[in-house]
């Protein structure tokens, strides 16, 4: 039975794409639970699963073998996941991007455009909410994505390389917003990442390596 207080248990989960010879095992047998306040760096290369893993977590995917279980009152909506690639939709601009979520809540306009402003500012774009995601550069694209994470206050962050496209200073505001906004409502925070000084500044380290989520004690 997964822990009382555990917001998302993996037991033995595993994720195949395809079939046969063409099989390919992008995660195998994880086992990980994640609790409220967590600060969590899975870091592996491209390709170690990382990915995919987050996926299964925040329940794009369903996995081949094993279970993902959550607590009973997450509700989806409160579970933000910033993509590795930004996802801002072509025809908002960056306010409205950083709004959807909230709107798509039915959260009344006004309340939604303060709250995505708000978290706009906290990652250093809120110059640009006039903006098209065409107008701006791709790293300021992927601070618009984590904003529009952080602006749903959600009680659980899964952050996939939330900095691989941005430049250390930029990065550095990033880290320092999702760890922000992660203790003002104490969520937990996932972050993948293939870099040591991001994986240096949350709490708790696992390593994948081939697909596999190592034991905290295999961790190199």
């Amino acid at each position: 039975m997964p822990p009382d207080d555990a917001l998302v248990t993996c037991a033995g989960t595993a994720l195949t794409f395809g079939r046969d010879a063409r099989a390919v095992v992008a995660v195998h047998g994880a086992n990980l639970t994640i609790r409220p306040g967590d600060r969590l760096a899975i870091v592996g290369s491209s390709g170690s699963g990382k990915t995919s893993l987050l996926h299964l977590i925040a329940g794009l995917e369903r996995p081949t073998t094993g279970r993902v279980t959550r607590a009973a009152g997450l509700e989806p909506s409160e579970i933000g996941l910033v993509f590795q690639n930004d996802s801002l939709i072509p025809a908002l601009n960056v306010l409205e991007n950083a709004a959807l979520p909230l709107i798509l809540a039915d959260r009344p306009e006004t309340e939604a455009q303060q709250a995505a402003l708000a978290a706009l500012a906290q990652v250093g774009v809120q110059n640009l909410a006039d903006r098209l995601p065409e107008e701006i550069s791709g790293g300021q694209a992927q601070r618009v994505a984590v904003a529009r994470v952080l602006s749903q206050a959600p009680r659980l962050i899964l952050a996939d390389e939330p900095t691989g496209r941005l430049d250390h200073a930029s990065g550095a505001r990033v880290l320092d917003a999702l760890l922000a906004a992660a203790d003002l409502t104490r969520a937990a925070l996932v972050v993948t990442t293939h870099d040591p000084s991001v994986a240096a500044r949350l709490a708790q380290r696992r390593t994948m390596r081939g697909g596999r989520l190592l034991a905290p004690e295999e961790t190199p």
